[in-house]
């Protein structure tokens, strides 16, 4: 079966076809991780996207259900160098092609992604269009100039109702902006009695779930697309110790007054180095984003910047100067080092338990004596 990938820029490539059959448009977007190819496939970060595998071998070692982020992928395409159709891994317990064909996944191989990779990286990310059909060139342009990218992703990724991982410890409330599975096992390895909520929650109802904590998660797109979330953030912070990831710390700088922009390419991989600045420390971190927060933006804020990106010099992390709140751009919950970064989940509790020694709070059941008397003296007025 022929696949064609066709960019916005007019450049064609020409290929074979695996997974689903039809056409589907997205952002082109390249990943440079070795392995996690079914991370990637699985990260709802990816939503609305075409991605792009460096590594040449994709599809050898399967796909196994255990270690999927989230129930159903959301990208919109997949291109790899080469697709090994045959996996060879005990336990694997689907193909690579078989995944893509139950979800409705367009992918492509035999295509120079070397070639590829480096257009996106000259050019930056652009738009692009996979087909199996047999369209004209023209058709296909015609399809790609009036298909708008995608500003929903939140909304479509974000689970549609609360529920919870129950736990003896802390009450952290998990805000999905398309949550990866990481962040929740992490959270209930450590005890933790996790609420997840829809990304519009509001302040209002997560302070009635009584959390401890409060984890901004991962998620796709754009955060300034996210207004609501900005708005809740603000209404908690300085309230609960709050932790962001990803799009979260994207939500949480723009909370504290400073700004985000679109990268050229975005950091896609397994292997990114980050320095954490007050130990000099590197680290080898995870990242799926398309935007940054901007260092000139942060100056006049009450932020501080924790962590930078060794190859770009962008920030990988900030901590609030008043505030029992911090943020990471990278996935600490991904193990690229493998365990390197989990840490952060541990100094987030540890934060939460100074905060909750230094600032002791009645027992509930005073407080809701408290309130009904209140009540009753209003009753009475």
């Amino acid at each position: 079966m022929q696949a064609r990938l066709l960019l916005e820029d007019g450049t064609l490539f020409t290929g074979l076809g695996f997974g689903a059959e039809g056409q589907s448009t997205g952002e082109v977007v390249f990943n440079t991780g070795i392995t996690g190819y079914q991370e990637v496939l699985s990260d709802p970060s990816y939503c609305g996207q075409i991605v792009t595998m460096t590594y040449p071998l994709i599809g050898n070692y399967g796909i196994t259900r255990d270690d999927f982020e989230t129930v159903a992928p959301f990208i919109h395409g997949f291109v790899v160098r080469r697709h090994e159709p045959v996996p060879s891994n005990w336990r694997a317990q689907y193909t690579l092609d078989g995944i893509l064909k139950e979800h409705g996944i367009i992918g492509i191989s035999d295509i120079d992604t070397r070639m590829l990779t480096r257009i996106l990286r000259h050019h930056g990310t652009m738009k692009g269009i996979l087909t199996t059909g047999a369209e004209r060139v023209e058709e296909l342009q015609e399809r790609l100039s009036g298909s708008p990218l995608m500003r929903d992703q939140v909304a479509r990724t974000s689970t549609k109702s609360m529920f919870t991982s129950p736990g003896e410890r802390e009450r952290i409330v998990l805000v999905d902006f398309g949550a990866k599975s990481g962040i929740l096992r992490e959270l209930t390895k450590r005890g933790c009695d996790v609420v997840v909520v829809p990304h519009d929650t509001t302040a209002e109802q997560i302070r009635k779930l009584n959390p401890d904590g409060i984890q901004l998660s991962n998620g796709p797109g754009d955060p300034k697309d996210v207004p609501h979330a900005v708005k809740m953030i603000q209404e908690l912070l300085g309230e609960y110790p709050i932790f962001g990831i990803c799009l979260g710390h994207q939500l949480f700088a723009l909370a504290c007054g400073a700004d985000t922009s679109k990268l050229k390419f975005g950091h896609r991989g397994g292997n990114h180095p980050v320095k954490e600045l007050a130990t000099n420390r590197c680290y080898i971190t995870s990242q799926n984003h398309g935007y940054t927060v901007l260092d000139e933006s942060v100056a006049g804020t009450k932020l501080e910047v924790t962590h930078i990106n060794n190859n770009d010099r962008t920030i990988e992390g900030l901590k609030h100067a008043e505030y029992p709140a911090f943020s990471v751009q990278y996935h600490p919950e991904a193990a690229p080092g493998p365990y390197d970064s989990s840490y952060l989940f541990d100094q987030f509790l540890d934060m939460i338990r100074t905060t909750k020694r230094n600032n002791p709070q009645k027992p509930r059941q005073a407080q809701m004596a408290a309130s009904l008397r209140g009540e009753l003296q209003y009753a009475q007025k």
